[in-house]
């Protein structure tokens, strides 16, 4: 079996590092694997440091020809058995690829928590015969596939997963000596992209009530992306410039999530959220709005505290709640390392590798 993964996007963020994992665990059970992924990308830096075969395209948008001409001749050249699309550009393109040809099977993944749009084009790139099977990476997101796909056969769900082996001894970074925090302030943070779907305005609104009441804390912001500019305004309209640190990208997440006292997520739309499984494993315990396919990782009161989207009252008033309730924390911290045993890179592998035999066992024996 040969499996070509379609990565299309330029910079490395949760998509891409779940689409690694998934290589890593096929390439260990003996799978051939090969990428075909954008120009100049991250995800082509990592298949060269790994020594992955790959073809590169521009992948400009999800009509571009040139690139769906260029995986049409990867797919003969290499004999590929079955395609697994990673992201709706790369849907797109494959899309493309079969009005030139291309009659190659396909596994696509969606990580997005928004609805199919209800347009011609959506609806043909959907029900294409040869997508065979569509992965979504939370129950949240499958529920909003069905409502344009219907038959539930071919949608099911694979939680995203992390590698546990990278919070095995770990050392709890110092956030307070790096960067000369008082040692009385809890610290409280996000890991992410500093995009709009986070809503880092609700977050920021959050650290806002906290420190009007009182409350010894210090936030962070951790990570890079286009609203970092709204959010330093939002920072400073505030007046929180001496209780919020904007880190920009950090390496050793582990280490730095261990340093921290609570993670704060305030997103309004999330496919599953990686970061928080991160925050898990590091022991951190989690406060989260029910976004997405959060709440399917996230049991209130069981691995985490969950608040409504946008309502920084709620999330303000469960900091103070683990803040004073050290037992709520223990208990929290216990249900999410036990919770976490499901979402290993391993067991999405395992799943997303008998999809794969499911699917070609299906076909008729002359497209195999």
């Amino acid at each position: 079996m040969r499996i070509l993964h379609i990565s299309s996007e330029a910079t490395w963020r949760g998509g891409e590092q779940q689409i690694a994992y998934l290589i890593q665990e096929s390439m260990s059970r003996g799978q051939a694997v090969e990428v075909l992924c954008k120009s100049d990308s991250a995800f082509q830096n990592w298949c060269e440091e790994q020594s992955i075969p790959y073809r590169t395209a521009p992948f400009k948008n999800s009509f571009d020809l040139y690139s769906a001409w260029k995986l049409r001749s990867y797919i003969r050249d290499s004999r590929i058995d079955l395609i697994h699309i990673h992201s709706g550009k790369g849907h797109g393109v494959f899309a493309l690829s079969t009005l030139l040809g291309v009659r190659t099977p396909a596994i696509l993944s969606r990580r997005v928590d928004f609805p199919l749009k209800n347009n011609p084009w959506s609806r043909w790139k959907y029900g294409l015969s040869q997508i065979k099977h569509i992965l979504c990476v939370s129950d949240a997101i499958r529920a909003l596939v069905l409502e344009k796909v219907s038959d539930p056969e071919r949608v099911s769900t694979i939680h995203s997963g992390i590698d546990l082996s990278r919070f095995e001894h770990l050392k709890p970074k110092s956030l307070h000596e790096q960067y000369d925090i008082p040692r009385n302030r809890m610290l409280i943070g996000n890991v992410a992209a500093l995009a709009p779907h986070k809503d880092y305005r609700t977050f920021i609104r959050t650290a806002e009530r906290c420190v009007d009441s009182g409350l010894p804390v210090h936030f962070f912001i951790i990570g890079e992306g286009d609203e970092r500019s709204m959010i330093e305004s939002e920072i400073s309209r505030s007046g929180l410039q001496s209780h919020v640190t904007m880190t920009g990208f950090l390496q050793d997440i582990p280490a730095v999530l261990a340093g921290l006292d609570l993670f704060l997520i305030s997103s309004e739309t999330e496919g599953l959220g990686t970061s928080i499984l991160d925050a898990f494993a590091a022991g951190t315990p989690v406060i989260a709005t029910a976004a997405g396919g959060i709440p399917e990782i996230v049991i209130h009161e069981q691995t985490g505290l969950l608040c409504p989207i946008k309502d920084d009252q709620c999330l303000a008033f469960s900091v103070k709640r683990l803040l004073d309730d050290t037992d709520l924390k223990e208990r929290l911290r216990i249900g999410a390392t036990e919770h976490l045993q499901q979402f290993t890179k391993q067991t999405v592998a395992q799943q997303t590798l008998a999809v794969y035999e499911e699917v070609l066992s299906a076909l008729p024996s002359k497209t195999k």
